[in-house]
C-alpha cells in the first residue's frame, strides 16, 4: 500500500474521550463541533486555509463567534482531525484507505489553492493521480471507501477515476502485468520457497483472468460499473468476462456451488442476481450452462422478477445440450404438491426448439427485410444429446410420487421429433414411473408406455422388459417380437411366418405414437398365463444363447437349432392372440414415438438374472 507523509511537526492533537485539543503552551480560542466530536483548536491556522471555516465563523451569533457546528463533512470527525491536523503542519499519513475521505473533507472545507498555495486539496490530488491511481490494490481500497463519501466522492469523479484506474489496469496484456498486481491470490507452494528452481514471481504466466478475485471485494453497483468500463476497453474476451460474474455471483451467494442457496437478504440477492444477468455476454457459450441454471435456481428462490427468469431461460435453452440431469433438477419452491419444478425445465426445452427452428430476418444493402427459413441452428448431436439429458431428467423426477402424467408425457413429447438409436433412457423413466405410480389407470398406462419405441431398447433392456411386471402385456409382446426378429436376423436367418396380429406389431411400429390400427384400453391390460409367459421368456433367452453360439462355431446343426426356437415361439404367439382374439381383441399396432436414451436402464443392470415375476427358464 503506498502512502504520502504531510507536515514535519509532531502529532500534539490529544484525546480525551468525546475531546480533542491541542497540547501547546497557547490556549484554544476556537471550538468546532463535528458530530458528537468537540475540537478545541486555533483560529488562525485553520481560518487561513478553509475558505468554509472563515463563513461560519463570520456568520455565527454574536457573542458565540468562537463555536461553530459541522454535522455533515463527508468523513466525519476522523476525516475533519486529517484537515485539522494539515492546518497545524502536524505530520499525517495518507493511504488509500483515507485519502478519498480527506479529499472530500478538504473540498468541504474549500481548502483551495486560492487561500493558500500548497493547500490540502492541491496536495491530495497529486497523490491520487501520482500513487493510488497507478496502483492496482489501493485503486480498488480507494473505491471500496468511496461509498459512504456519496454524493461528493461521485461529484469531484473519484468514483470515475478509480473505476477507470482499475479497468485500464485490467485490460493490460498478461504479457505485461506483474503477478504482484493481485493481492487477494493464495500464495502457491514454490512462493514459498519450497522450490528451489522458483525465481521469483514475475517468472510465472500470469492467467488472462488475474483480476476476477480481486474484483469480488467490491459490492454490486460498483463492481457493474467496473466490468460495464473493461467490457468497454474491447480486450478482455467474454470468456473472461464470464468467470469474473461467476466468480462474484459463487462469493455473492453462499452455497450455490451446491445447489443449496441461503436467503438472508431478499432484496440484496436481487439487486445481484440482476446486475450479473444484465452483466452476461450475449454471445453463446461465454457462461457455462451450468452456471446459467445455478443463476435460475437463485432467481427461482428469491423469487426474482419475469424479467430476470425469462432471460436466463432463453439463454440456457440456446446451449441446452451442455446441460446436466443434476443441473437440471431445480427444486419447486416451497407450497408447491412437486418436488422438482418441471415446468420450468418444460420453458427451457421449449426455447431450445424455438431457437433451432426460428426464422431469421437479415437487412439487405437495399434495407428491405428478407425473411430466411432457418433449417435448424443445432446439430444432431445436439439435438441426440437434449433428447438423452430429457430422459434421464425424465427417470429422477418420475420418482415424485406427486408428479402428474401429464408433465411427464408433455415434456417428453417435447422431443420426441429428435431421432436418436435406443430408448432405453425412456424405458427407464416409464418403468420408474409406473413404479412409483401403482395406482395409474389402464388409459394412462396405454399413454405412457406409447411414448417408447419398442424396436429401440438394447437386448438387456429387451430381457428386463419381459420380466417386468408393471408393463402391459401388449409392450411385452412387442419387446420379444422384435427380440425375436432381431436374433433371426443376426443369424442369417429368415422371419417365420408369424400370424397376422404379430406382424402387424412390426408393420406398424414406424416410430409414430398415433398407430394406424387403434386398440382398446383392455389390449394393454390383458395378461398372459404365467405358464404362457414362462415359455415366452424361456424362448427369448434360448434365442439370446442361440445367437451367442452362432458367433463362436457356424454350422448346419445351429442353425437348425435356431430355427426350431422361432417356430416354438410361433406356435406360442398363435396360442396367446388366438386366445385374446376369442375374447374379442382388436388385433393391430401401437407403435411409439422415439424419444430418448440413457446408458442406465434401471437401478441395477438388466440382465437375465434379474428377479421378476417371473423367471427365466
Amino acid at each position: 500500500m503506498k502512502f504520502m507523509k504531510l507536515g514535519s511537526k509532531p502529532d500534539s492533537l490529544q484525546t480525551d474521550g468525546n475531546i480533542r485539543y491541542v497540547a501547546t503552551e497557547l490556549a484554544t480560542d476556537f471550538v468546532v463541533h463535528v458530530e458528537d466530536v468537540k475540537f478545541y483548536l486555533h483560529k488562525f491556522p485553520l481560518l487561513s486555509k478553509s475558505a468554509r471555516l472563515q463563513k461560519l465563523v463570520s456568520s455565527s451569533n454574536e457573542g458565540n463567534g468562537d463555536e461553530v457546528h459541522i454535522h455533515d463533512i463527508p468523513g466525519g470527525s476522523n476525516a475533519f482531525e486529517i484537515c485539522a491536523k494539515f492546518c497545524y503542519g502536524m505530520t499525517v499519513t495518507l493511504n488509500a484507505q483515507n485519502v478519498v475521505a480527506a479529499r472530500c473533507a478538504a473540498e468541504y472545507l474549500e481548502m483551495h489553492e486560492t487561500i493558500e498555495k500548497g493547500n490540502l486539496i492541491y496536495k491530495v490530488d497529486v497523490f491520487l493521480n501520482s500513487s493510488i491511481f497507478r496502483s492496482w490494490k489501493d485503486s480498488i481500497m480507494a473505491l471500496q471507501t468511496t461509498k459512504s463519501l456519496l454524493p461528493l466522492s461521485e461529484e469531484l469523479k473519484l468514483i470515475s477515476h478509480c473505476i477507470d484506474a482499475i479497468a485500464s489496469k485490467a485490460s493490460v496484456d498478461v504479457s505485461k502485468v506483474d503477478w504482484s498486481y493481485t493481492y487477494n491470490r493464495k500464495k502457491i507452494p514454490e512462493e514459498n520457497g519450497d522450490n528451489p528452481t522458483w525465481n521469483g514471481v514475475r517468472n510465472r504466466m500470469v492467467p488472462n483472468d488475474w483480476w476476477v478475485e480481486d474484483l469480488c471485494e467490491l459490492e454490486i453497483d460498483l463492481y457493474k460499473r467496473v466490468i460495464v468500463n473493461i467490457k468497454g476497453k474491447g480486450t478482455i474476451s467474454n470468456e473472461v468476462i464470464g468467470e469474473a460474474l461467476k466468480a462474484y455471483a459463487y462469493r455473492r451467494f453462499p452455497g450455490s456451488v451446491k445447489g443449496v442457496i441461503q436467503v438472508d437478504d431478499v432484496s440484496k440477492f436481487h439487486s445481484v442476481l440482476d446486475s450479473i444477468v444484465w452483466l452476461l455476454p450475449a454471445e453463446k457459450g461465454s457462461v457455462s450452462c451450468s452456471f446459467l441454471l445455478k443463476l435460475l435456481k437463485v432467481a427461482i428462490s428469491v423469487d426474482s422478477g419475469e424479467t430476470v427468469k425469462g432471460e436466463l431461460v432463453k439463454r440456457i435453452g440456446q446451449q441446452l445440450e451442455e446441460a446436466s440431469v443434476n443441473d437440471l433438477l431445480i427444486r419447486a419452491r416451497d407450497g408447491e404438491a412437486t418436488t422438482y419444478d418441471v415446468n420450468i425445465v418444460q420453458k427451457i426445452v421449449v426455447e431450445f426448439m424455438t431457437q433451432d427452428r426460428d426464422a431469421e430476418t437479415e437487412m439487405e444493402n437495399d434495407n428491405e427485410i428478407r425473411e430466411i427459413r432457418n433449417p435448424g441452428i443445432f446439430s444432431e448431436a445436439s439435438k441426440l444429446m437434449v433428447a438423452k439429458l430429457v430422459d434421464g431428467y425424465l427417470a429422477e423426477v418420475a420418482k415424485d410420487p406427486n408428479l402428474p402424467l401429464s408433465s411427464f408425457i408433455g415434456l417428453a413429447e417435447m422431443v420426441s421429433r429428435f431421432s436418436r438409436p435406443a430408448h432405453d433412457g425412456l424405458y427407464r423413466a416409464i418403468d420408474t414411473y409406473l413404479k412409483v405410480h401403482p395406482g395409474i389407470n389402464k388409459s394412462e398406462r396405454k399413454r405412457i408406455c406409447k411414448l417408447m419405441d419398442c424396436k429401440k431398447l438394447s437386448a438387456d433392456a429387451c430381457m428386463h422388459a419381459v420380466q417386468n411386471e408393471r408393463l402391459p402385456l401388449r409392450v411385452v409382446v412387442q419387446v420379444l417380437f422384435f427380440e425375436q426378429v432381431r436374433a433371426a436376423a443376426s443369424s442369417g436367418s429368415s422371419t417365420p411366418d408369424l400370424p397376422k396380429a404379430i406382424k402387424d406389431l412390426n408393420c406398424g411400429s414406424n416410430g409414430s405414437s398415433r398407430s394406424t390400427t387403434a386398440n382398446t384400453d383392455e389390449d394393454w391390460d390383458a395378461v398372459a398365463s404365467a405358464e404362457e409367459l414362462r415359455a415366452l421368456r424361456g424362448e427369448l433367452a434360448a434365442l439370446r444363447l442361440g445367437n451367442g453360439a452362432m458367433h463362436e462355431r457356424s454350422g448346419d446343426k445351429a442353425s437348425m437349432s435356431k430355427m426350431k426356437g422361432l417356430i416354438m415361439s410361433k406356435k406360442i404367439f398363435s396360442k396367446i392372440w388366438s386366445r385374446k382374439a376369442a375374447q374379442g381383441e382388436n388385433s393391430g399396432s401401437d407403435s411409439t414415438e422415439s424419444l430418448g436414451s440413457s446408458n442406465n436402464l434401471e437401478e441395477t443392470k438388466y440382465t437375465p438374472s434379474r428377479n421378476g415375476r417371473h423367471s427365466v427358464s
